[in-house]
């Protein structure tokens, strides 16, 4: 069977013949996710929230974000139009958001696989140094490419994540793929198709821009060294690519640049370097805090208002935008902050990196498994990166290297290592290669192909029936809790109404205390429609502790009634909020749940506590 034979099994021939039905499974127990995936909301996805919010009210002020970008927000206000969904309502939109970028998925995984094979093709008829032929045809490295998404959306890209990672997965492997496909046609539209690509990754996510950089540095490396190209050529498709990356991402950069004045890029990769490797202070740092600052040079421009020492009392009040400024975009308050590398600093940091990268790889056995198991039935990978081999699978491979260096030397959490996940597996499957011994038998040679590309059906339909599995579950469990649908969290959603029910709503301005309430779970007050505009910080949880022994209890209240707040919410464990400690005297249970609220500027207190609250309805 000849190299470039589409299909050199029967079993490939059954693989085309079934491909459609085998998206359409995977699309449709995906969709199950949309439906019944459960709570899974933060800070972050708050602040995405909000700034769609902006979007739809072209406030586009607000929509210039130093830390968030604004494509996957505008997707969500997309969302919101079709759907019109209520406050209350709407993380069943964001959901269904989130399954259409999985399906954009699923094109980008499927046009990265058969631009790599397109390339290998290519190479390997131009190449006389290795015929020893491949083991995985096309439909195989689609199918599994499709298999690791659905083991990726079961895990770390999680459609119950209001995050835009999963979109940032997708531009990045169409931004690769036009980049192989560039390489096998030496066509400058597919060039242009990178930048276009690699600027819609970068108004998705900041970290694209160093990606297109590296991009930039593989087209020119890859045609200069191994395709032999002239400098002209090489320049003008660079050039292009960078023309077409500035005219989608360019306004958004001078945008971003006028409102910091100066030229910026994007603050998130700045910050996370300041707080993780320069060990800078990251809530609430205050310019007289050189403790604080670590290894950084800090010149606040416009730090958060300290209103009180002890208990420390912060207002966001200069911020006019988010449900908590303070997260919405925290390079407002951390504006002018100069990082220094902190040398011992740094080394802990990448040790934990490198951990966290091999707690992923552990994390998700079934691709090595099948690696293991292909090189038993005959795989052989002769990875030749010197010139002019066959090194098709070489930019990507170092494209997903590097990706995991930048992540390394900072901050790596798993939704991060996805786009690295794919750009090192697929072009290694793609590489595996049939040994000698066996293709110098054409039995031998088919039964390898054969055996491996069962291999890697079964992993798909492994990864499928997981994916079914686990809808069932979240179904099954819905039902017993007697939940509307996965999107619903019975504390945050029944805080949300008993603050409504008490007279706060949508304009108001309120007051949370610890972290729990104000930072990592501050959708209740997004769903009541009101801003923390001041907080009482404590960073340590559970919160009991510190607010027994909380010091100017009074003074702090008065504080905060005098800078407006309607309430003072705080998240508590049970057995605090009891009528017989005196620290609970005037706060309210919020329907049942952890949250209590204190009134401080409520017109009239309302005579009777409303503690029922009805789970609301699908949209």
């Amino acid at each position: 069977m000849t190299v470039n034979s589409p299909e050199p099994t029967p079993l490939s021939h059954w693989l085309r013949r079934l491909w459609p039905l085998y998206c359409s499974l995977a699309a449709l127990a995906t969709f199950g996710y949309a439906l019944y995936d459960s709570y899974q909301i933060d800070g972050d996805a708050v602040a995405y929230m909000d700034i769609s919010d902006l979007v739809r009210a072209h406030d586009w002020h607000g929509v210039i974000n130093g830390y968030w970008n604004p494509l996957y927000p505008a997707l969500l206000a997309v969302g919101h139009t079709i759907f019109h969904p209520t406050r209350y309502t709407e993380l069943h939109a964001y959901y269904m958001v989130n399954f259409g970028i999985f399906l954009l998925e699923m094109l980008a995984v499927v046009a990265f696989a058969d631009a790599l094979i397109q390339l290998r093709e290519l190479r390997e008829t131009a190449s006389a140094t290795n015929p020893w032929p491949f083991l995985l045809d096309r439909y195989a490295l689609r199918y599994l490419g499709i298999a690791i998404l659905l083991v990726t959306s079961q895990r770390e890209l999680s459609l119950g994540k209001v995050r835009p990672d999963g979109l940032l997965l997708a531009f990045l492997l169409f931004a690769i793929a036009a980049l192989l496909r560039h390489f096998a046609a030496a066509q400058l539209r597919y060039a242009a198709l990178m930048g276009l690509a690699l600027g819609l990754a970068y108004l998705t996510k900041s970290f694209a821009f160093v990606f297109t950089l590296l991009c930039i540095i593989a087209l020119v490396a890859f045609r200069y060294f191994w395709q032999r190209h002239s400098p002209a050529r090489i320049a003008a498709a660079s050039l292009l690519a960078i023309i077409c990356f500035c005219i989608v991402a360019g306004p958004y950069i001078a945008a971003l640049s006028k409102q910091k004045g100066r030229l910026d890029f994007g603050d998130s990769g700045n910050l996370n370097y300041v707080w993780f490797v320069a060990g800078t202070e990251k809530m609430h740092l205050q310019q007289d805090e050189s403790n604080l600052f670590g290894a950084a040079e800090v010149h606040l421009l416009h730090p958060e208002k300290q209103l009180m020492k002890s208990p420390p009392i912060f207002s966001y009040k200069q911020l006019p935008y988010g449900t908590y400024p303070d997260w919405f975009d925290t390079s407002f308050f951390n504006e002018h902050i100069k990082p220094h590398m902190d040398p011992h600093l740094q080394i802990v940091v990448v040790g934990q990196c490198i951990m966290r990268i091999l707690r992923y790889m552990s994390n998700h056995p079934e691709s090595w498994v099948l690696l293991l198991l292909l090189v038993i039935v005959g795989a052989r990978l002769r990875l030749d990166f010197r010139p002019p081999a066959n090194a098709f699978w070489l930019a990507p491979f170092l494209l997903g290297m590097a990706t995991l260096c930048i992540y390394g030397i900072v901050n790596v959490e798993d939704r991060y290592l996805s786009a690295s996940f794919f750009l090192i597996l697929l072009p290694v499957f793609a590489a595996a290669r049939i040994s000698p011994s066996s293709e110098k038998n054409a039995a031998s040679s088919t039964t390898a192909r054969t055996a491996a590309s069962a291999a890697v059906v079964l992993l798909a339909l492994l990864a499928l029936a997981e994916s079914a599995r686990i809808v069932g579950q979240l179904r099954r469990d819905l039902v017993f809790i007697q939940y509307p649908g996965g999107w619903y969290d019975r504390d945050t959603f029944g805080a949300a109404h008993a603050l409504n029910d008490l007279g706060v709503g949508p304009g108001d301005t309120i007051a949370c205390i610890g972290t729990r309430a104000c930072l990592y779970d501050h959708y209740w007050a997004r769903l009541a429609g009101v801003r923390i505009l001041t907080e009482i910080y404590e960073p340590t949880q559970p919160l009991n502790r510190y607010f027994v022994d909380m010091p100017n209890r009074q003074q702090a209240y008065d504080v905060l009634r005098r800078e407006g707040a309607k309430v003072l919410v705080g998240y508590f464990k049970p057995g605090l909020m009891t009528g017989a400690n005196p620290v609970a005297s005037g706060w309210r249970e919020l329907d049942s749940t952890p949250f209590y609220a204190l009134p401080l500027n409520l017109p009239t207190p309302p005579t009777t506590e409303n503690t029922s609250t009805q789970p609301p309805t699908g949209h």
